[in-house]
Formats: structure tokens, sequence, C-alpha cells
């Protein structure tokens, strides 16, 4: 037989490994944090001014609000008293407002649905301020209780000033006569 040459892997010098301070990207990484956490606080969670606001249980927004198409949507009107902000399910504790889901009529359905028009754009009119009141903090069905005002006024009283509502007196009433 002949001469047996070995074949060995070829060692590479060791590189250094850098630290995480060391890293290209860290000063990047921290400066684009920085003006996040800066800039973008209230663009992000739509909170304004929450340590003016002398109520602990209120809870101020300047969102855009649209009516709900999905259960994904995080700030919508899914009716003419029940909200959905910053994923948080609200039903507005002062009115009661025609049913645009389980209607018993056409003419419920229809009212609904035009309290509901109008609440988007009651809210989107000023500064949203969500207030808790009373005892009971939710509902059967989950919902957080809440006045919701805008601008110091309740959405709820200006639904039932322009007929689109009626005061909540304990229990549901037929919208159909």
């Amino acid at each position: 037989m002949g001469n047996v040459v070995g074949f060995r892997k070829r060692r590479r010098p060791r590189s250094r490994r850098r630290g995480l301070l060391e890293s290209p990207w860290l000063i990047p990484a921290l400066v684009v944090m920085a003006v996040a956490g800066f800039y973008g606080r209230d663009a992000i969670s739509g909170v304004t001014g929450l340590g003016l606001i002398s109520n602990p249980t209120a809870q101020a927004s300047r969102v855009t609000f649209r009516e709900c198409y999905t259960s994904l949507d995080r700030t919508c009107v899914i009716d003419g008293d029940t909200i959905r902000l910053k994923g948080e399910k609200i039903r507005m504790l002062d009115i009661d407002a025609p049913e645009v889901r389980d209607y018993k009529c056409a003419s419920e359905k229809e009212r609904g649905d035009r309290a509901t028009l109008r609440l988007v754009e009651i809210l989107n009119s000023g500064t949203v301020t969500v207030v808790r009141k009373g005892s009971r903090d939710v509902d059967q069905y989950g919902r957080s209780l809440r006045i919701v005002q805008v601008n110091g006024r309740s959405a709820g009283s200006i639904l039932v000033a322009e007929g689109l509502a009626r005061q909540w007196s304990g229990k549901r009433r037929p919208w159909c006569l």
C-alpha cells in the first residue's frame, strides 16, 4: 500500500465574540426606543393628560372612533350604547339605545343604526373621558359600566336629547310598539 495522508481540519483562530455593549445595533436600537417612547407614547396609547385628571376613576383619550366591523377592532362603536376603547368593551351606564343586532323590528334596527353613527360623530368631536360611577364595575356580559363623556358632557345625554336613546331605567324596555 501507499502512504496514508491524514486530512485534518484546519483550525481557525477563534474570533473574539462581541459583548452586548459592543454590538453595532445597540445605539441605533436605543435611539429608536427612546424616540418611540417619548413621542409615540400618546399616539400609541391614545391617552392624553392622565396626570391632570382629578377623578382617579376617569380616563381621558383623544382617539378616532369608527363603527366596529370585527371583534379585532380595538377602538370603535359597537352600537348606540356600547363602545370598545383600546380593546376594552364599555357599556354606557346612563342610557339605553335601540339594538342593531338582536333587534325586534325594522324600526328598532334603523334607529339603532342612526344612534350608532351619531355616537361615532359625538366621540370624534372632542376628548373622550370614561368615568366609573356606582358600585357595579361590569355587567353580566363582562362589559365595563361607565359614563362616557366628550369634552365634559355625557355622550349618552346628547343621544337622549336628540331622541336616539333614552335614559336607562334599570331594565330593558321594548323599542317596537
